[in-house]
């Protein structure tokens, strides 16, 4: 579905942000990108619909180079969802929703029942939602709505860029595992960037880990705790453990 061949990011003289990075991703798969801030995971996901250009390698999606797709022709074919999620205000829910339709130049008809089907898919009730403003809605529900216009078009490949990062926890987990239903419902091939490894582990098919710019190790969830590539991969998948075994001992052990 998408495979990335010794795929490079430089600024300048400065050390590669991506260094011959190579990937490929399943089709139906979720896999997640993961690893510390700067390590090149953003700029890996944007290469791949064109928000940035590589400076050297390849990235086919379905036997297609990307360069070879109209930029904007291909961001329509991939949804993507990003932290800040960037609802226009003064358009109602329904209508940031079919944004997207509405540049497909589908009938109004079409994108009214389509939003409406959105809106049931990532849990916020058409009738309830569909007219009310951006401003009324919690950072949860603007998140849903950020999904449901990504989905709009009914692309098979989502981006996700730390989509649930500025969420409350209680929000972000329910979130987190609605998206992973419908990743699943709808057959979707998913990338989805995160630093926190809780996240990741929970969510993934696979993860992907990154330092510098350059894959450590690639695996399952399983996988990974077994059999850590190195140092820096052992703390890594180590830090949800370590979460835990700190919650057990503030909470204690039940009586």
């Amino acid at each position: 579905m998408i495979n990335l061949r010794e795929l490079s990011k430089q600024y300048g003289e400065r050390s590669p942000v991506v260094d011959r990075l190579n990937l490929r991703v399943e089709d139906g798969e979720f896999l997640v990108l993961a690893g510390p801030s700067g390590c090149g995971k953003t700029t890996t996901l944007s290469m791949i619909n064109r928000l940035i250009e590589p400076s050297h390698g390849s990235i086919i999606v379905d036997g297609v180079d990307v360069r070879a797709s109209d930029p904007v022709k291909l961001r329509r074919g991939i949804g993507f969802v990003f932290q800040e999620i960037g609802l226009f205000p003064h358009l109602t829910v329904g209508e940031n929703a079919g944004i997207v339709l509405r540049l497909l130049r589908w009938q109004p008809k079409r994108i009214a029942e389509r939003v409406d089907e959105l809106l049931h898919l990532v849990r916020l009730p058409a009738d309830q939602y569909r007219d009310a403003l951006p401003a009324a809605l919690s950072g949860g529900q603007r998140q849903r709505v950020g999904v449901a216009r990504a989905l709009a078009a009914r692309p098979r490949i989502m981006l996700l860029d730390e989509p649930f990062g500025a969420i409350d926890p209680l929000t972000r987990d329910d979130l987190a595992l609605d998206y992973r239903r419908i990743h699943d419902q709808l057959g979707l091939t998913t990338i989805l960037v995160t630093h926190d490894m809780t996240e990741a582990m929970l969510l993934a098919d696979r993860v992907a880990l990154l330092r510098d710019g350059r894959l450590v190790q690639i695996g399952a969830p399983r996988e990974l705790f077994s059999a850590p590539a190195d140092d820096f991969v052992r703390a890594m998948v180590e830090s949800p453990r370590r979460r835990a075994r700190a919650l057990a001992a503030v909470v204690g052990e039940p009586s």
